[in-house]
């Protein structure tokens, strides 16, 4: 019998969607039911699936709250699970950071947290400096310029590597 699959993300953008849906669409192929919700629309009870594998960007060095909120608060539950979580970031365009253990942001959101999933992944999100309000434009542009990334508010550049995402898809049908 295939697994039943809870997939939660959180997405500021909507890269985080687009990669769980990418994940989504891989573990139905393989022909697990997987039921992809928001961190806020999530009210299932976690007992009634056999894997959870949650995904969280970040903004401004940090993952989302309610993502922190729901781990801490279900961490007993999910410690008697298969468990997964992905981590999407701007950090993750340099191959240096694109690992659970070299990846500042998820190294850090580990140290802050007891949970520790069976297995972590890090894919770099998408800069579209277009789409951010002013203030957020600002500070992206800023952090990117300390980051030696690119600066020019007109850039749009998807950093995600989808073969890596499916790659991720095919590890979590075998977990």
């Amino acid at each position: 019998m295939k697994d039943r699959i809870a997939l939660i993300y959180s997405t500021v953008d909507g890269q985080t969607l687009k990669i769980s849906t990418l994940l989504q669409k891989e573990l139905l192929n393989y022909g697990h039911y997987v039921e992809l919700s928001s961190i806020e629309e999530f009210n299932t009870e976690l007992t009634n699936f056999d894997k959870i594998i949650i995904g969280s960007s970040i903004r401004y060095g940090v993952h989302h709250k309610k993502i922190i909120e729901f781990i801490n608060a279900n961490k007993t539950t999910l410690d008697t699970l298969k468990t997964a979580f992905f981590s999407v970031n701007l950090v993750a365009r340099k191959p240096e950071k694109q690992t659970a253990t070299t990846n500042p942001y998820v190294v850090k959101f580990f140290k802050s947290i007891t949970w520790r999933p069976t297995i972590v992944e890090v894919f770099a999100g998408k800069l579209d400096y277009k789409k951010y309000p002013f203030f957020d434009r600002i500070m992206i542009q800023f952090i990117m310029w300390m980051t030696k990334g690119p600066t020019n508010k007109n850039v749009e550049i998807e950093y995600t590597n989808w073969d890596k995402v499916k790659e991720f898809g095919k590890t979590l049908h075998k977990l």
